[in-house]
C-alpha cells in the first residue's frame, strides 16, 4: 500500500466520524508505546500508521458503532423529552 486514503479506511468503518474516533484512539495507543500491527512503517507518522492498521483490518471497533448509536438513541431521546417536560435544562443528565 503505497499511499493510504480515507476511502481505503471507510470500507472497514461505518462513517467518517467513526474513522476519526478510531484513528485517534489508535494514535494514542501507539503514542503510549503499543506494538505496531503493520510492517513497513519507516518514516510514517503515527497517524498514518494508525490509518494503515485500520485499512488492513488490524484495528477495528469491538462493536459496530452504528448499532451502538441506534441502541443509545431511544434513551437519549427519552432523557431529552423528560428534561423538556420537567423544565430543567438537563445539563447534568446528558453529561
Amino acid at each position: 500500500m503505497a499511499r493510504i486514503t480515507i476511502e481505503d479506511c471507510l470500507h472497514n468503518v461505518s462513517d467518517q466520524f467513526a474513522l476519526v474516533h478510531l484513528t485517534a484512539l489508535r494514535y494514542r495507543q501507539l503514542h503510549k508505546g503499543a506494538a505496531l500491527l503493520v510492517s513497513n512503517t519507516d518514516g510514517n507518522k503515527m497517524v498514518v500508521t494508525s490509518l494503515r492498521e485500520i485499512a488492513t483490518r488490524k484495528v477495528r471497533f469491538r462493536e459496530d458503532v452504528g448499532d451502538v448509536m441506534m441502541k443509545a438513541r431511544p434513551k437519549l431521546v427519552s432523557q431529552r423529552l423528560g428534561t423538556m417536560a420537567g423544565g430543567d435544562d438537563g445539563a447534568d443528565e446528558l453529561t
